[in-house]
């Protein structure tokens, strides 16, 4: 130590022009020398450090090591200089610890070996780096922020795209209902009006004939005119119990009333009435063994069901074929099915034969609404039972209806 002060004034000059702070160390592990950057670096006086171990300016927690450490550099870099890379941490006189860079050369003189340690002080790049810091964490906090806006964002975008679509949606299916609605009710003012002026011109025709026919011997030509009036008269009525029932229907309000009746009572009304609409040669073969039979249910809706697909059956056969009616008590409900000989149900058009409006291609020249089998079929299905057929075009059809007979429980559609 006191051969390197005896010769440390060119030191001084050399190292009072670096702008980092120096340090030289003896074996010994003592400073040998300073330079005033070294000393404001570290906080002490000038000269103060000199003679002072060099563990005084490394903090409490890293002088463990610092002395083996020291020894091995001593031991293994005789003549090679080292940077330390990682960042240090210095303790300056006031006891604050404060980020360091070392460059650490070894070097002999006199016998003598030392460390020539360059110091960088770091606090300003660490604050840079601790701001740097803080920014980053800052940003992407708020970079999280803005993400978790943006998908809330997104996502009450998406819900209101997607509302958007689904009002869009029910706006088009309002749309084309309404269209629909708008092409039904055209259609159905057609058919009403087709239904009705057939008839009528019919009855003012036949009601014209008879106020000619005066004479005595003319009572079988009045008696032909008048069951035609009768004829197109019930057949106007049946068009408007469809309509009608299709009304109570569509509003909920048809009440069922059960009651207990005979069945051949309403098959002889029935078969009684549609025999006036009989075209030549055609003949309907009444059901066998149905005189004993008394059943619960809808007295009006039994009538109508038996009613409507009896008329279809004539209107839709040739002349001279049969029309058979079969009823069978089976378990508690009434089979009943009307067997005819007339122009069948294409099999394209089968699947929507119950359908309101719907008639085939092969019955668009004969009259009818096309709502009977709709309605008899809602019918039927709220009274339990169900209806179904089978058809062949030109060869003929089978309507089957099975229908509880002795249902007590007077129920309404509300």
């Amino acid at each position: 130590m006191k051969n390197f002060a005896q010769n440390n004034t060119i030191f001084n000059l050399l190292s009072e022009a670096v702008s980092e702070g120096i340090l030289v160390i003896n074996r010994e592990h003592v400073i040998v020398a300073t330079n005033s950057k070294a000393d404001q670096m570290f906080g002490y006086g000038e000269q103060e450090l000199i003679g002072k171990p060099i563990h005084i300016l490394v903090p409490d927690s890293h002088r463990n090591n610092h002395d083996f450490n020291v020894n091995r550099f001593f031991n293994t870099h005789r003549s090679s200089k080292m940077m330390v890379d990682r960042l240090l941490f210095g303790l300056r006189k006031d006891r604050v610890e404060f980020p360091i860079q070392i460059s650490l050369n070894p070097f002999e003189t006199d016998g003598s070996h030392y460390v020539f340690a360059l110091v960088f002080d770091k606090t300003e790049l660490s604050n840079r780096d601790l701001q740097i810091q803080e920014l980053n964490e800052h940003l992407e906090k708020k970079i999280k922020t803005r993400t978790y806006e943006l998908r809330e964002t997104v996502a009450k975008l998406r819900k209101e795209v997607k509302r958007r679509e689904e009002a869009e949606i029910r706006m088009k299916s309002a749309l084309e209902r309404e269209r629909e609605l708008g092409a039904l009710k055209t259609k159905f003012l057609s058919l009403v009006s087709h239904e009705f002026k057939t008839p009528l011109s019919g009855i003012l025709s036949s009601a014209t004939l008879v106020g000619k026919y005066k004479e005595a011997h003319h009572q079988e030509k009045r008696l032909k005119h008048i069951n035609t009036i009768i004829g197109e008269v019930r057949h106007l009525n049946s068009i408007l119990t469809d309509f009608l029932s299709m009304e109570r229907l569509e509003k909920g309000k048809e009440i069922y009333g059960f009651t207990t009746f005979s069945l051949s009572k309403i098959v002889n009304e029935v078969v009684y009435n549609a025999n006036m609409l009989l075209k030549i040669g055609q003949h309907i073969n009444y059901p066998q063994n149905i005189d004993d039979i008394i059943i619960h249910q809808d007295e009006k809706i039994v009538t109508l069901i038996l009613t409507n697909l009896l008329y279809n059956s004539i209107k839709y056969s040739p002349e001279d074929s049969d029309i058979d009616i079969s009823i069978e008590i089976v378990e508690s409900q009434m089979v009943l099915k009307i067997q005819d000989q007339g122009i069948g149900i294409p099999a394209k058009d089968q699947k929507h034969i119950f359908e309101r409006y719907f008639r085939a291609e092969n019955a668009l020249l004969n009259q009818g609404t096309g709502i009977g089998l709709n309605i008899i079929k809602d019918h039927i299905e709220n009274l339990e039972g169900k209806i179904y057929f089978i058809s062949k075009q030109n060869e003929g059809t089978t309507f089957t209806v099975e229908l509880p007979i002795n249902n007590r429980i007077d129920t309404g559609l509300n």
